[in-house]
C-alpha cells in the first residue's frame, strides 16, 4: 500500500510540474547570451513563444521548465541582441545593388573600366553607378567629364561620389536636365572651368540631374529590397533606420512587411518635404511591430569629403572655401516650429562645425529642458569645442558612424587643420553629453557590416590596423558601450528601447549567434567574425552555409 501511495505521489508531481510548465516555441541553449540588460547581465539559455522572449536563466533549468518544438545548441557561443543600425540608407542600399560599383577604385581610369564592364550587361539608356572617392587617388582631384563624354557620347551617365553628395555627370547627362552653363544654386554647385561645366555636381546640384533618372519599375524594386534584406540578415542587422524616405516608399514598405516577404524591421525617417508633412500629419505616427514612421530627416549642409560641409572658418586646404548650408536658417527654424507642434522628431544631418552649430542652437530655442523628444543629429561630425554642451543642454542625440572616423582619417585634418580636427568623430566627447549614443554605418557610403562599426569605434583603426595607435584615441568607445550603441541606445533613439534592443523578458525574439565573442575577440576575430544565425520575431532569417 505505501508503495502505491509513493507511486501516486511521484505521478501526481510529474503531472503538476507537467502543467506548470509552459510550452515554448523554441529554446536556446548553451550558449553565452549578451542580454544588453541594465546590469549587462550574461546568461546560458532562453525560451521563446509568440515572436517573444518568455524567460532567461541557466541552460538546465530552463530546458526543464519549458518544453519546446525546437531546441538550438548553441554550443557555448556568443549571441546577441539583434544589431540595429541608426542611420543607413536601406532603400538606397538595394537601388545601389542595380548600379556599378565603384568603391575602393583607386583611380579615375578604373572608374572608367569597370564603368565599361558594367555597360555591357546594362541595356537600359542611363547608366549609374555609385561609389567613387577621389580622395583615395593619387591626385586626389575632382575629375572631369571629358572621357565620359568619348566613351558614352549617346548615353546620359550619373556616377555618385561614396557619400551621396557629389556626382558626376556626363554631356549626355547634363542636356537632358537643361545644364549648358555654370550657376549658382543655393545649398549646391555646378563646378565648371573657363565657365562650361566639368560635369562635377555638389549637393543640390546633384538633384537637377537625378531626377531625370527613370525610376525602377515596382517588380525589379522588390526584387533588389529583398535581396538587400538578406544581405543585412546575413551580417546581423534585424532593424534599420532608412533615414530620409518619401512616404510613397512607406506604403511600399507596408504593403511588402503585410505580404511577410519584408520582415525587416524598419525605422523610417521621412525626407524634408512638404508633401511628406502633409502625409504623416494627417495619417499620425505610424507604428507596427516591424514599421515605426514618426521622424524627418533634414539637410544642414553637405559631407566633408567633397567640401559642401559648411565650416565656421575656411577649409585648411582650400582658405576660399567654407562649404556652405543646403538651405537658409529660417528654413530651419520653421520645420522645427512644424515638427514640434506635431510632436515628431527632427534627425538633421550636420557635419560641419557652422552646421552643427547652427542647428543646435535652433533645438535648444524650441525644445524645452529636460525634454525626452530624442531629437538627433545624424553624424555629428565636426562640432566646435564650444559647442559640446549644446547636446546635454537639450537633450539631444548624436548618432554618429564610426566607420568615417577611419575612412576619412587619411585626409580629415588636411581638411580641418590640427586643432579643429580635435573635434571632429568625437564619440567618446559626445557620448558623455547624455550618457548615451546610437550607432549605425550610413551605408551604402560605408559597408554594412556592423563588425566594421564595432572596431572603428573600439579601436579607431582601420581594417588592416592602421594606425598603431589608433585615430584619436582618447575617442575611442569601450567595446560595452559599443554594443550597446549597436543595440539598446540605437533602440532608444527610436523610442523602441521597452520591446528591442536587449534580450530581455517580454521583449522580442530579436537575436543573432556570432562565431567569435566580441567582448573577448582580439582585431583579426572581430573583422572576421560571421553570423551563424540570425532570428527576427523568434523566427530563423539567416542561417550560414
Amino acid at each position: 500500500m505505501k508503495k502505491i501511495s509513493i507511486l501516486l505521489f511521484a505521478i501526481t508531481a510529474m503531472l503538476l510540474l507537467a502543467c506548470n510548465n509552459e510550452k515554448a516555441d523554441l529554446v536556446v541553449y548553451n550558449a553565452k547570451i549578451y542580454t544588453v540588460n541594465e546590469s549587462f547581465e550574461v546568461v546560458e539559455a532562453m525560451a521563446i513563444k509568440d515572436g517573444k522572449i518568455l524567460a532567461l536563466g541557466n541552460s538546465s533549468d530552463i530546458r526543464q521548465k519549458y518544453p519546446a518544438k525546437e531546441e538550438l545548441d548553441a554550443k557555448g557561443d556568443a549571441i546577441y541582441p539583434g544589431f540595429i543600425d541608426a542611420h543607413a540608407h536601406f532603400f538606397g542600399y538595394a537601388e545601389s545593388l542595380n548600379n556599378a560599383n565603384l568603391t575602393d577604385t583607386k583611380s579615375w581610369e578604373e572608374v572608367l573600366q569597370r564603368l565599361q564592364t558594367f555597360a555591357k550587361n546594362q541595356p537600359e539608356e542611363w547608366l549609374t553607378g555609385r561609389g567613387w572617392d577621389q580622395n583615395d587617388w593619387p591626385d586626389k582631384q575632382f575629375p572631369a567629364k571629358d572621357r565620359l563624354d568619348e566613351l558614352f557620347p549617346n548615353r546620359p551617365v550619373l556616377l555618385t561620389r561614396i557619400d551621396g553628395h557629389a556626382a558626376i555627370a556626363n554631356q549626355k547627362a547634363l542636356e537632358a536636365a537643361g545644364i549648358n552653363r555654370a550657376y549658382d544654386l543655393t545649398g549646391g554647385e555646378i563646378m565648371e572651368k573657363n565657365g562650361k561645366p566639368t560635369g562635377v555636381l555638389v549637393d543640390n546640384a546633384v538633384d537637377l540631374v537625378s531626377a531625370k533618372i527613370p525610376a525602377l519599375t515596382k517588380e525589379r524594386m522588390k526584387e533588389l529590397l529583398l535581396q538587400a534584406q538578406q544581405n543585412c540578415f546575413a551580417v546581423g542587422l534585424t532593424t534599420i533606420d532608412d533615414c530620409g524616405l518619401d512616404y510613397p516608399a512607406v506604403e511600399g514598405i507596408e504593403k511588402l512587411q503585410s505580404q511577410g516577404s519584408l520582415k525587416m524591421r524598419m525605422y523610417v525617417m521621412l525626407s524634408d518635404d512638404q508633401k511628406n508633412y502633409d502625409f504623416l500629419i494627417k495619417r499620425g505616427k505610424i507604428k507596427s511591430d516591424r514599421l515605426n514612421v514618426r521622424g524627418f530627416k533634414v539637410y544642414a549642409d553637405g559631407a566633408l569629403g567633397s567640401r559642401g560641409a559648411c565650416l565656421l572658418h575656411p577649409y585648411s586646404d582650400m582658405p576660399k572655401k567654407n562649404g556652405f548650408l543646403l538651405s537658409d536658417l529660417t528654413h530651419f527654424e520653421s520645420v522645427a516650429k512644424k515638427i514640434y507642434e506635431n510632436d515628431f522628431q527632427m534627425c538633421t544631418h550636420a557635419i560641419g562645425d557652422s552646421a552643427n552649430r547652427a542647428i543646435l542652437k535652433i533645438y535648444n530655442k524650441i525644445l524645452p529642458k529636460n525634454n525626452d523628444k530624442r531629437w538627433r543629429i545624424e553624424h555629428a561630425q565636426v562640432v566646435n569645442q564650444q559647442d559640446f554642451n549644446l547636446f546635454g543642454s537639450a537633450n539631444v542625440v548624436p548618432s554618429v558612424q564610426p566607420t568615417h572616423a577611419t575612412s576619412d582619417m587619411y585626409w580629415a585634418e588636411e581638411r580641418l587643420g590640427k586643432e579643429r580636427v580635435k573635434g571632429a568623430y568625437a564619440y567618446k566627447q559626445l557620448l558623455q553629453q547624455n550618457g548615451w549614443i546610437p550607432l549605425g554605418t550610413d551605408f551604402p557610403v560605408e559597408q554594412i557590416n556592423p563588425m566594421f562599426t564595432f572596431y572603428a569605434a573600439t579601436a579607431r583603426k582601420d581594417n588592416q590596423n592602421y594606425p598603431k595607435n589608433g585615430f584619436q584615441p582618447e575617442n575611442a568607445l569601450t567595446a560595452e558601450e559599443t554594443l550597446k550603441g549597436m543595440t539598446i541606445w540605437a533602440a532608444k533613439s527610436n523610442f523602441e528601447e521597452k520591446e528591442k534592443g536587449s534580450l530581455e523578458v517580454g521583449k522580442l525574439a530579436d537575436f543573432v549567434w556570432m562565431e567569435n565573442d566580441l567582448m573577448k575577440a582580439n582585431a583579426k576575430q572581430i573583422l572576421e567574425n560571421k553570423v551563424i544565425r540570425t532570428y527576427v520575431n523568434g523566427e530563423k532569417v539567416y542561417e550560414k552555409k
